[in-house]
């Protein structure tokens, strides 16, 4: 069967080196030929603890002080309004205590299977030096940040992810980052990362050439005909809507309701000669920053700003963290690149994975918020599974778009 894959993030090659693997003509269409895209900027932390959607009472409860002006994290610009009030009354709606229970169970079944399909993927395109499984750090500012947030993630959900004092070589290493103690540090054991996120963009790459997959880098134009989806100018038995915060268009495009909004996120990277090459992900949680050693460089990355995608960054967002980073005194050095891409959003924080039953020939993989790359695995592995009708590991009915439908229209 010839599958068209819209979109050539993380999820996408992934889905597409699967599909590829099963016997079908995969085919990516991608117009970006760089790593521009977010699945290959992000923090490279792969996140089974996060296990509770972000669309809780907690979460309403702090927007106060986690806005921006406030030198918080959170950022819902006036001029985007239109954007995220929408967007901001759903999460609400998602909230609710029940649909917040449901959620939490939905997103816990795909995390617990995120690592184990990590492990297959990288193993099997020769690249499972990719794959770190070895836990975060945790740091705060001060001994009371560290209480109430060491206090936070006891109370919470992680799964198999476990919250522990850092140990002796977690302290050495933060005096090499900090230049002097932590006021407040835990580890969490039970996370990973991705060691280079450029090496597995060209590992998915090479693995999809080797399994005869194809890459037209052209923006696909999916279309409706005859209750069918299709790639106008190209052959296409199923076409999968892969395509990050653009697939919310696509679907609209084809009758089919999707509220998703890009939450940016912003990042600076540098030169990684003076930060510790065997260093996990670090968070600073009081910041809202996350740094990450990779191969070469060094990634200090922080923010959620609800806005429309193709708006101008803002520079107030690069200067805030250049602050943070000489506050830390942390080995990182200019010249900085900095770089800002759009996170696919849903309002209650699920993501979007099924098939539409108007179409049957197409099928979804997006809106995975701040878990993409946690996720990409174990959703190219359902997206295989469901393509080929088998049964997937995990229950996809949480995950389907019929939950934003109008009750007399189901996709």
């Amino acid at each position: 069967m010839k599958v068209a894959v819209v979109g050539g993030g993380v999820i996408g090659l992934s889905s597409a080196l699967l599909l590829a693997r099963a016997g079908h003509a995969a085919t990516v269409f991608e117009p970006d030929a760089g790593l521009s895209a977010p699945s290959w900027n992000n923090a490279g932390h792969l996140a089974v603890e996060q296990r509770a959607p972000l669309a809780s009472i907690a979460s309403i409860r702090s927007v106060g002080r986690r806005q921006f002006r406030r030198g918080g994290a959170l950022d819902l610009p006036l001029a985007h309004a239109r954007t995220w009030v929408p967007f901001a009354t759903r999460l609400v709606a998602a909230a609710r205590p029940a649909r917040f229970r449901a959620g939490t169970a939905a997103l816990g079944g795909l995390l617990t299977e995120a690592l184990p399909a990590w492990r297959r993927l990288t193993g099997s395109i020769g690249e499972a030096g990719l794959l770190r499984e070895d836990g975060h750090l945790m740091v705060w500012g001060s001994p009371a940040a560290a209480a109430t947030g060491r206090a936070a993630w006891m109370r919470a959900e992680t799964g198999g992810a476990s919250l522990v004092p850092c140990r002796d070589e977690d302290l050495a290493l933060l005096r090499q980052v900090l230049g002097n103690e932590a006021a407040g540090c835990a580890r969490f054991d039970g996370t990973g990362a991705i060691a280079d996120l450029g090496a597995l963009h060209r590992a998915l790459r090479r693995a999809l050439a080797a399994a005869g997959g194809t890459i037209v880098a052209e923006r696909a134009s999916v279309v409706r005909a005859d209750g069918r989806a299709g790639i106008a100018g190209h052959e296409a038995d199923a076409v999968l809507v892969a395509a990050g915060v653009g697939s919310g268009t696509v679907m609209q495009g084809l009758g089919i309701r999707a509220p998703i909004v890009a939450e940016r996120g912003y990042h600076l990277r540098a030169a990684a000669d003076r930060w510790p090459a065997d260093a996990p992900p670090v968070v600073f949680e009081d910041r809202s920053m996350i740094v990450t050693r990779y191969r070469d460089t060094v990634q200090a990355a922080s923010f959620v700003e609800v806005a429309a995608p193709d708006a101008p960054p803002d520079p107030r967002k690069w200067e805030r963290l250049e602050r943070h980073v000489r506050e830390l005194g942390l080995p990182m050095e200019a010249p900085f690149t900095r770089w800002m891409g759009a996170r696919p959003t849903f309002p209650d924080y699920l993501p979007a994975i099924g098939r539409a039953t108007s179409m049957p020939n197409l099928f979804y993989a997006f809106g995975h918020q701040h878990l993409g790359l946690t996720l990409a695995a174990v959703t190219a592995e359902a997206v295989a599974a469901l393509v080929d009708g088998a049964a997937s590991a995990v229950d996809l009915s949480p995950f389907d778009l019929a939950r934003f439908a109008p009750r007399k229209a189901r996709p």
